[in-house]
């Protein structure tokens, strides 16, 4: 990513919103809140032959159906593709995919492989009998976190270049959402799918190794801006007591979902209230990059927020759960616009987005389709001029 400097916007008090005039350094730094702008690739076509609305000169493709051998391959797709990530494999890549089911209905995850030219070459499964396996999160060392959507969910770290699968209780016990790995700082962010949730962070003791470590908690104010700290969580298995409960000054978000690492800066989605929030590691501080109700002018361009990704270039795209079914992209100049929608699928939600290595190929789902069932998930490849 390119270094930028920006003027940031800061939040201040209980939903004031002020500006410091201070400047801020980093790749991935945003001023806060983004706003409605033109989109970097030009306005929407009409729905091409798969119902998908996309700028001039991008393609999409269906790569799998829930209910159906993937292409080229006897693998079954799974119900109801959710949280994914892409993995570089040789000259072509993986693309993983959580299934957001129960475990008597296929919970877990599975991988399509892809050759250069991405053609399916091969899929299975490699997380089998977990239940509501909503996001999760790539490790730096190819592992994928796949994490359970329940009041006693687990993360599973999974091996998509093969390996057997494995529980991570030290990572706590709660309604898991999504996982990023921070390099830098060795830890791993998780988010929470609660209306009072909280954000956490996971300490391995050596990193690499997600087997033991320290379960921390992030405490600050409540005001949409300001300075947190870091609070070890006494007791990860969250019995008899919530993870989010135990410690005292936890900040609360409204349903964390998407969680995305980038150049010293980690963002993460809350549905209950339609913010992208950021926080900006070597600071210490955290503040909005997105929030519906400050959009200006209107009408708000992103809401039912979800997954969230990052492009090579430092765009940052985010999915909708319901909405208009689109991906937006929030860009490093502050501005919010649609990057694609999914139109005749109005019962469904996008899940998924990832990019490959190289970034010129982005995978995502409709998690139910056309037909609003789990048995109805469609996984997509949209191709094109991707900034890089």
């Amino acid at each position: 990513m390119e270094r930028r400097t920006f003027l940031r916007g800061s939040v201040v008090g209980a939903g004031t919103l002020a500006f410091s005039g201070s400047l801020w350094h980093g790749a991935a730094s945003f001023a806060a809140p983004a706003q409605n702008a033109a989109g970097p690739y030009g306005p929407l076509l009409a729905a091409d032959a798969n119902g998908i609305q996309l700028p001039a000169g991008f393609t999409s493709q269906v790569v799998a159906r829930s209910g159906q051998a993937v292409p080229g391959t006897s693998y079954t797709w799974h119900s109801a593709p959710d949280g994914g990530a892409c993995f570089a494999d040789g000259t072509g890549w993986i693309y993983v995919s959580n299934a957001e089911v129960s475990s008597s209905s296929g919970g877990g995850a599975s991988m399509i492989r892809f050759d250069a030219a991405g053609t399916p070459t091969a899929a299975s499964r490699i997380l089998s009998g977990t239940s509501n396996n909503c996001a999760g999160g790539k490790t730096p060392w190819n592992t994928w976190l796949s994490c359970e959507e329940t009041s006693t969910g687990r993360v599973w770290e999974t091996y998509p270049l093969g390996g057997t699968a494995v529980a991570r209780p030290a990572m706590g016990r709660f309604s898991h959402e999504a996982a990023a790995a921070d390099p830098v700082r060795r830890v791993v962010y998780l988010t929470e799918d609660q209306s009072n949730g909280c954000f956490y962070r996971f300490v391995p003791t050596t990193w690499g190794d997600l087997s033991a470590g320290r379960l921390q908690v992030l405490v600050a104010g409540s005001a949409t801006s300001g300075t947190f700290t870091w609070a070890n969580v006494p007791d990860p298995d969250g019995s008899p007591t919530a993870t989010r409960s135990q410690v005292s000054g936890a900040k609360r978000f409204n349903g964390g979902e998407g969680c995305h690492y980038a150049d010293d800066t980690v963002w993460f989605t809350t549905k209950g209230d339609n913010r992208v929030w950021q926080l900006n590691l070597n600071a210490g501080t955290y503040e909005l990059a997105y929030d519906d109700d400050l959009v200006n002018p209107g009408p708000a361009p992103l809401t039912g927020v979800d997954n969230i990704t990052g492009s090579t270039f430092g765009d940052l795209y985010v999915a909708e759960d319901g909405g208009n079914m689109e991906i937006c992209v929030i860009t490093p100049a502050d501005t919010i616009s649609v990057f694609l929608r999914v139109t005749g699928q109005s019962a469904s939600e996008i899940t998924g987005p990832a990019f490959t290595p190289a970034g010129n190929r982005l995978y995502f789902s409709s998690q139910r389709g056309t037909s609003g069932s789990s048995g109805g998930g469609i996984t997509y490849c949209v191709t094109g001029p991707f900034r890089t």
